[in-house]
């Protein structure tokens, strides 16, 4: 999913929306936040996301992801 890391690394929120599920469950850390606009909060904040271990897609988006 490197579109999901490139609209993070860039500062993309609008893209990033687009890709990701509004119920999102974000696992990163052992520490998982549901929501995207959480999501987008918590990520905000960070100096770099880890690549997807796993994850689920719902609807054509991101709806679970693991790092």
């Amino acid at each position: 999913m490197s579109a999901v890391l490139s609209a993070v690394a860039s500062d993309d929120w609008t893209a990033f929306a687009k890709l990701v599920h509004p119920y999102v469950h974000w696992t990163a850390d052992g520490i998982t936040t549901r929501g995207r606009t959480r999501v987008m909060a918590r990520l905000s904040g960070h100096d770099g996301v880890k690549p997807a271990s796993s994850y689920e897609l719902r609807d054509g988006q991101v709806y679970r992801w693991t790092s």
